[in-house]
């Protein structure tokens, strides 16, 4: 059997079986619209005022951002760092262990670079977080 001919298959098991979950959990649930459903839902609290309205920083989503890039980049080295004397101990050359991880990190540290240079790991300081250092001073 080929291999592709499995990988094809885990493949569409992994696309087929969520979405005949969804249809069969389409087609069986009730469907009993009620003003309630369609209301916001803040925890249990009322809501106040409308949810359109908020803005949000974005650099909350950056910081979310280059945390989960570089959370990623700690499971990918782990691995690498486990094989890394045993392969050089079993004769593989140094190049041919190191120079893939050094090009991983350079791309991450090339991605670093362009967020930092871009503003992105720069934390914009609240109206009040300025005026109390501008009183310190």
């Amino acid at each position: 059997m080929n291999a592709w001919i499995a990988i094809g298959a885990l493949a569409v098991m992994g696309v087929g079986i969520p979405l005949g979950m969804m249809a069969v959990s389409a087609l069986l649930r009730p469907g009993v619209p009620e003003q309630g459903k369609s209301a916001t839902y803040e925890s249990g609290e009322i809501p106040t005022g409308s949810a359109t309205g908020i803005q949000f920083n974005i650099q909350y989503y950056m910081v979310a951002l280059l945390f989960v890039v570089f959370d990623v980049e700690t499971v990918l080295i782990f691995p690498w760092a486990v094989i890394y004397q045993p392969a050089l101990a079993s004769g593989v050359g140094l190049a041919t262990v190191l120079l893939p991880m050094l090009i991983f990190i350079g791309v991450l540290v090339v991605g670093l670079v362009w967020a930092w240079r871009q503003g992105a790991v720069k934390w914009v300081s609240s109206p009040r977080a300025a005026r109390q250092k501008t009183e310190r001073s």
